[in-house]
């Protein structure tokens, strides 16, 4: 059996990439530069556009959701947890 050497740089590389993708095809997909839905193609656009690299990139980083919503400001606290009892 061979052992294969993981490459380190691997893995941000993949996740750059389908998220460049992703932000590509959005961009595609909202400008109506290329429809979501098309006769010919029925959903196809917007599979290869939006849903695959979303799939790549969360198959790569599962916690990239939470991860985004962690970095979002907290919400201001409730009136009765500022108030001393």
């Amino acid at each position: 059996m061979l052992s294969k050497s993981i490459d380190p740089n691997r893995h941000p590389r993949l996740l750059a990439a389908a998220l460049l993708w992703l932000f590509g095809g959005s961009v595609l997909l909202v400008t109506t530069l290329v429809p979501a839905y098309t006769v010919l193609l029925g959903w196809t656009p917007f599979f290869w556009l939006f849903v695959a690299p979303l799939a790549v990139a969360l198959t790569l980083e599962p916690k990239l959701p939470r991860l985004l919503l962690s970095m979002r400001r907290p919400r201001r606290r409730n009136t009765s947890q500022l108030i001393w009892n």
